[in-house]
């Protein structure tokens, strides 16, 4: 499996990564990234030298991603957005890496990592924590994923 930056090839199936994620944890609903309007065109969206789109491919499709990307109205904070992988990559130790690799970016434009997720994403929950992600009670800010559950910071 290889790591790379996001591609403009690559939107379409990054879209459908995301959704089909989404749909297994029943998070096709508004609220959450099922509604994005970018979802199509995150090779646009990912082009500010503040922010990183990774995906991950496996013989030639992609199977993983994960963006870095400023909080509004927070200068030093940057969100982990929309880090998804296949059934079939998880348990591999790829999404440790795709983490790692954008924990090291974001650390050179932010002090503070912060996410957005859903309870019932178990495994997902086990790994912020693993990795030194603080659960916070409510959301640093009032964004437009209103339907997320669980929220975490991380000092970078």
């Amino acid at each position: 499996m290889l790591i790379r930056l996001i591609e403009e090839k690559d939107n379409q199936e990054v879209e459908q990564l995301i959704r089909t994620c989404l749909l297994e944890f029943n998070a096709n609903k508004p609220g959450c990234a099922w509604e994005d309007p970018n979802l199509g065109q995150f090779f646009q969206v990912y082009q500010p030298m503040n922010m990183q789109y990774l995906v991950v491919e496996n013989e030639g499709h992609i199977v993983g991603g994960c963006g870095i990307g400023p909080v509004e109205g927070k200068d030093d904070v940057c969100e982990l957005q929309k880090m998804y992988c296949l059934l079939e990559t998880r348990g591999t130790g790829i999404a440790q890496q795709l983490l790692d690799l954008s924990l090291d970016f974001a650390k050179k434009h932010y002090s503070k990592c912060y996410l957005e997720t859903f309870e019932n994403m178990v495994a997902a929950n086990k790994f912020y924590i693993k990795n030194g992600f603080q659960l916070l009670d409510k959301p640093i800010v009032d964004g437009p994923h209103f339907a997320c559950d669980k929220w975490y910071i991380k000092d970078l």
